[in-house]
């Protein structure tokens, strides 16, 4: 059986995930504590806490939207960069953890209390890909019937995280989510621009009324 890299990354996730929910030592060893990795300079935690989840139920949604997203983005780069897409998309996927963190380690570099986990950032990256290669695809929200296009639920998705992430009103990162979803729209640009007017016109030729 093929082992897909989306898959890969699951287990990767899956397996360090369910070493630190058994030892909390080596939770905080790995988790995203900007005040070790600006003070200290401790950079690994800039990736590693993008492989640890705060519980099952965080490991499992973040892990599901991967499952979903993540096999079409490979497809997409496959397009892109024939005979390299496996690792562009490794590359992609890494540089999405650690591109999601940045804002949150500047803003709570000075915060000890302040530390993070979940692979959200590299997923938001991931699916906001998608978007940019496929904005018609429909996608369902949680709290609404039905589906709405892609584009669509790009745009809520990213007032409310960036409206979330002002008011830091909960224990959610809303702003590693905001900043993995810009990355994740634009990491495919860098390649091939063209794919942006690419996305305007699936936008623009669909039948609305």
């Amino acid at each position: 059986m093929h082992l897909t890299i989306t898959t890969a990354i699951i287990i990767v996730n899956v397996l360090i995930s369910f070493v630190a929910f058994q030892n909390e030592n080596a939770f905080y060893k790995l988790c995203f504590w900007p005040t070790r990795v600006w003070h200290d300079k401790e950079y690994i935690r800039l990736l590693s806490g993008g492989f640890l989840h705060a519980n099952w139920p965080h490991l499992i949604f973040n892990m599901v939207s991967l499952y979903f997203f993540g096999p079409a983005i490979e497809y997409y780069f496959a397009t892109i960069a024939p005979g390299a897409s496996s690792t562009l998309f490794i590359v992609f996927y890494i540089s999405g953890v650690v591109v999601a963190n940045i804002p949150d380690l500047y803003q709570q570099k000075d915060n000890e209390y302040f530390r993070a986990v979940g692979a959200s950032g590299a997923v938001s990256a991931v699916i906001f890909a998608s978007i940019l290669f496929n904005p018609m695809n429909e996608v369902g929200l949680i709290f609404l019937p039905g589906r709405i296009p892609g584009f669509i639920f790009g745009i809520l998705y990213l007032i409310y995280s960036a409206y979330m992430a002002r008011r830091q009103a909960d224990n959610i990162g809303h702003l590693a989510h905001f900043s993995g979803a810009i990355y994740g729209f634009a990491f495919p640009l860098l390649f091939q621009p063209g794919l942006f007017m690419d996305f305007l016109h699936q936008i623009t030729r669909h039948q609305w009324l």
